[in-house]
């Protein structure tokens, strides 16, 4: 029996299906069913022990989810035409099925549809952008060719390691999008009452941001909108200080009275414009948030979503995350998980050593190479990683390069790739395109306060999107030597998730949030220290299955809570 089924949806709520073979080729007939849903429930080994082949995750899994049917394994041909494109220098290019169909005929390339906006309980639209249609037999030609093109990969065992991991990534977003975070709204309302004070008739201001901006106001001798950035830097000139920007940390180290209400208003202001009342309105539905998570949304594979900002959900509104009753999150954080990679990804003899430990990373590495000063120890490594090469950064580098001179070569090695223009590869064999990076140090990989992935177009710290490169070869290398450890994390972590929801399979818990390098959990009480276990069990497989046995230790710190401002 074939492990390989192709699926496509039909007219009327039917499906076409196919066996496949080992070269991507069908082995059978086409089959035609009236009922989608009734012919993968009919065939629960496919999904179980093989893979099912389709279009697109997005297109089919949401259905077969809302009818009960849970498969264990797919290939999504979308998402493996994105990073195959990737691999061969070509990122950038229409990566739809249509396109690819297209470029086997030679014919014109139709470009892909735009993104939908997210539109909270929404259906969608006929006036939506529709994909190109394609034919079932041009989808099994580009799987096929798919295959081909694997085998030609610089690594293919590799490649495909990665496009399994980030077709399993597809199916925990679409879980993970229907199970939704708990959330309870009444609690969100009384943070922003706390916060914000009470609401004014027709949507202006809270009365706590009015009153701050008051303040500004009075601090400047003259009516200024904190909430407009040219507005502040005018207002700042005109009291003789010149400000490049209204950023915290230029901010904060001015002498003028309004710099307190200001900083105090544009951190309010975040969070009712980000996360206030319209936001609980929009996306909150039924005690529960579901944004829609995009797998490998950056280059390096990190997660974005579209709207809803999940990956920057402020502390202070984390309080309103809380298990159902009975229930418990068990948020789970990996600990130092780029230097464990680099550890893995160099074979350095002496950081894998040290990442050898379920105890801090930093510690170690102090102990060895900076006199006990973690926090020394701590800056030189990531210096290394984010390309801090110049001033302390250069002499860390240093002391870092007489220890652990196999890792330090490695992304140096990547730095000198990105400034001469070459392809860089995560271990796997995602690929950064040869033109990535910018000028701009807050978009080129320092690290900075809230680092998580922005959602959208824009670059959070360390990531690129096409659109955002930059001619400067100095800032592309500063990008490749933080992409081939970010991105190789970006790779782990999918293999993680893959393992943490085989482990939990046969639980009621169900994964409910993930970003770089957190996951939560719900789940029963009584199943909350076998979740734990569970976690901690799937990094260490995913560790073994990314980099092969290496001494290195993948562990999480965990905590077992009722709301998710407790964890941290």
């Amino acid at each position: 029996m074939t492990d390989r089924w192709a699926l496509a949806p039909a007219e009327g709520g039917g499906a076409l299906l196919v066996p496949l073979g080992q070269d991507g080729l069908p082995a059978g007939p086409v089959l035609a069913e009236p009922d989608l849903v009734a012919a993968v429930r009919a065939r629960p080994e496919v999904g179980r022990e093989g893979r099912w082949v389709w279009r697109s995750t997005a297109e089919i899994y949401p259905r077969l989810l809302a009818s009960g049917v849970r498969i264990e394994r797919c290939y999504d041909i979308e998402d493996a035409e994105s990073l195959l494109l990737g691999h061969e220098g070509r990122l950038g290019e229409p990566r739809s099925a249509a396109a690819a169909w297209a470029r086997l005929r030679d014919a014109p390339v139709p470009p892909d549809p735009p993104l939908r906006a997210a539109v909270p309980g929404s259906q969608s639209s006929l006036f939506e952008p529709q994909p190109v249609p394609v034919p079932f037999d041009g989808l099994l030609e580009v799987y096929a060719e798919q295959q081909r093109r694997h085998g030609a990969a610089e690594h293919p065992g590799r490649m495909r390691l990665l496009t399994a991991a980030e077709s399993a990534g597809m199916l925990v977003a679409a879980e993970m999008h229907r199970a939704g975070l708990p959330w309870r709204a009444d609690v969100h309302r009384e943070v922003l009452r706390e916060l914000l004070g009470e609401r004014y008739a027709g949507g202006g201001e809270p009365r706590r941001l009015a009153e701050l901006a008051d303040q500004v106001s009075a601090a400047f001798g003259r009516r200024v909108r904190p909430d407009l950035p040219a507005d502040v830097v005018k207002a700042f000139a005109q009291a003789g200080i010149r400000v490049r920007s209204t950023r915290r940390w230029e901010l904060e180290g001015l002498d003028h009275p309004a710099v307190e209400p200001l900083i105090a208003y544009k951190k309010l202001y975040r969070i009712w414009t980000a996360h206030g009342w319209s936001w609980l309105q929009d996306w909150v539905r039924d005690g529960r948030f579901r944004p829609e998570y995009l797998p490998g949304g950056t280059v390096s594979g990190r997660w974005t979503t579209n709207g809803g900002g999940a990956l920057q959900i402020p502390k202070v509104i984390r309080r309103a995350v809380v298990a159902d009753e009975g229930w418990r999150l068990v948020v789970a954080d990996a600990d130092q998980m780029e230097p464990r990679v680099l550890a893995a990804i160099s074979g350095d003899p002496g950081l894998m050593e040290v990442a050898g430990h379920p105890d801090d990373l930093y510690t170690r590495l102090s102990d060895r190479a900076f006199s006990g000063d973690r926090g020394h120890a701590k800056l030189a490594l990531l210096g290394a990683i984010y390309g801090q090469t110049s001033g302390d950064g250069l002499k860390n580098l240093a002391a870092l390069r007489r220890r652990f001179p196999l890792a330090v070569a490695y992304v140096d090695d990547a730095a000198r790739a990105g400034e001469e223009g070459r392809l860089v590869r995560t271990w796997l064999g995602r690929t950064s395109p040869r033109a990535a990076g910018d000028g701009d140090a807050d978009e080129a990989g320092i690290p900075q306060e809230g680092g998580a992935a922005e959602e959208g177009p824009t670059p959070a710290p360390g990531e690129f999107v096409p659109g955002y490169a930059s001619t400067n070869a100095r800032a592309r290398g500063r990008f490749t030597r933080n992409f081939v450890v970010q991105g190789s994390a970006a790779d782990w972590a999918l293999l993680m998730l893959a393992a943490l929801r085989r482990a939990t399979a046969g639980m009621r818990a169900e994964l409910v949030f993930f970003q770089h390098d957190e996951v939560i959990v719900h789940c029963p009480a009584d199943e909350a220290d076998e979740v734990v276990r569970a976690i901690q069990a799937a990094g260490e497989l995913a560790g073994r299955i990314a980099f092969g046995e290496t001494p290195v230790r993948f562990p999480f710190t965990t905590a077992v809570v009722e709301r998710y401002s407790d964890a941290k």
